[in-house]
């Protein structure tokens, strides 16, 4: 068994979006969010089911963000969001499960989330899958 990490990404619009603070997007109804909700505790409580699950969490929105840079060997703080960078890291789940394909089927589960009516997520969405490092076939 290995472990691996199916990371959501996300920007501070589709945050935006989900707490209806946006003026430019669809904001999620309490309906939208209910049905998100119920996907969401479906799929991670069959990953409880199967042993597959390790951990999983939500992050707090990117305007809650500081980046730490190195600028002339000095370290600087910055407060995001940053509009150089569209998508960040939204959430993730960590699962141990007996390959990659696996690892991937699971993730393509999330396809299926529900979002608002008239949302145009279709083109934007993703999540990758990665293997934590120390997998014996992927090395250190």
């Amino acid at each position: 068994m290995m472990k691996y990490m199916i990371m959501l990404a996300g920007s501070q619009r589709d945050f935006d979006m989900l707490t209806g603070n946006t003026t430019d997007g669809t904001a999620w109804t309490p309906d939208d969010l209910a049905a998100l909700h119920d996907f969401m505790t479906k799929w991670n409580n069959e990953l409880v089911e199967s042993g597959e699950f390790v951990d999983g969490q939500g992050l707090a929105p990117p305007v809650h963000t500081r980046r730490v840079s190195l600028r002339d060997g000095v370290p600087v703080v910055t407060d995001g969001p940053y509009a150089e960078t569209q998508e960040v890291l939204a959430g993730y789940t960590i699962v141990e499960c007996a390959s990659f394909d696996r690892a991937t089927e699971i993730a393509a589960k999330l396809a299926d989330t529900p979002h608002p009516a008239g949302a145009q997520l279709a083109n934007e969405w993703h999540v990758d899958v990665r293997p934590i490092a120390g997998a014996p076939e992927f090395g250190e």
